[in-house]
């Protein structure tokens, strides 16, 4: 899901995915639950699975141990490459809703699992604490490439490791900020536990965790209710985010409930 989400922010199309997959000892058990997860991965990014490598390592892992990775090629016309470029001031910024927190800031939460001793069984919003914590990295191959092919999309940010405020600034180019209104979409119950229950800093969050959005697009002021129809009639959550602005210095992110975080 990373994979092919980073590839759709350039405008391109994933093709083919790779995987490698090391163990101490092979479980085969194990292991073709993790390789079916890849396959429905790839389904649902519309890309083939043509190979990968199973390796067993026993001096290197512990027994029950194993390690994942993979890569992900894609196409596109040099001429449709997004690009920062295309962004101006005034374009809007719509955001796309996640499926928790993907697979960004695990070691945090972890570390909040450890100290304040949560069951992951407790109910959160219809579901385990757990469930929501384990939800899948939502792919937006299917919603999005559509929307590149339909409009001018000027930027994509994939909102990864570092959340909005170090994600979207990628996208901009210079003399220009985001400007991001924090109240205009709900964000999920899983990150105000994982504040409560860490005691992590408003900033901070908006630093570790996508906070309920896991893709922003932006696009010209007179595209942005098409793009928002065509993201919702594609299954998507999607809200208007904010817009782009003309500034001084380096691209940043300026969040319209706090000027200080940016």
């Amino acid at each position: 899901a990373m994979c092919v989400n980073d590839i759709l922010v350039s405008g391109a199309e994933p093709l083919f995915f790779l995987d490698y997959y090391a163990s101490g000892r092979l479980d085969l058990e194990v292991a073709t639950a993790v390789i079916t997860g890849i396959a429905r991965g790839c389904e649902l990014a519309g890309c083939a699975l043509t190979g990968g490598e199973t390796a067993e390592m026993p001096g290197m892992y512990g027994a029950d141990d194993y390690d994942l990775a993979g890569f992900c090629v894609g196409i596109a016309e040099r001429s449709e490459l997004i690009l920062p470029d295309r962004v101006r001031p005034g374009d809007r910024l719509i955001g796309i809703g996640s499926s928790g927190p993907h697979s960004n800031g695990y070691s945090l939460i972890r570390k909040v699992i450890e100290v304040s001793g949560a069951d992951l069984n407790t109910d959160l919003e219809g579901e385990t604490l757990g469930a929501r914590l384990l939800a899948p990295t939502r792919i937006y191959v299917r919603s999005v490439l559509p929307l590149t092919r339909a409009l001018r999309v000027h930027a994509l940010a994939h909102i990864t490791g570092g959340g909005i405020t170090e994600n979207l600034p990628r996208v901009l180019p210079e003399g220009t900020c985001a400007r991001v209104d924090m109240g205009s979409w709900q964000r999920p119950a899983v990150f105000d536990w994982l504040q409560r229950q860490g005691g992590i800093a408003e900033a901070e969050l908006r630093r570790t965790f996508n906070c309920g959005l896991g893709m922003v697009v932006c696009v010209a002021p007179e595209d942005a209710d098409t793009a928002l129809a065509m993201l919702t009639a594609a299954g998507e959550q999607a809200w208007p985010l904010g817009a782009v602005e003309s500034t001084s210095g380096a691209p940043r992110v300026v969040y319209a409930d706090d000027a200080d975080h940016d």
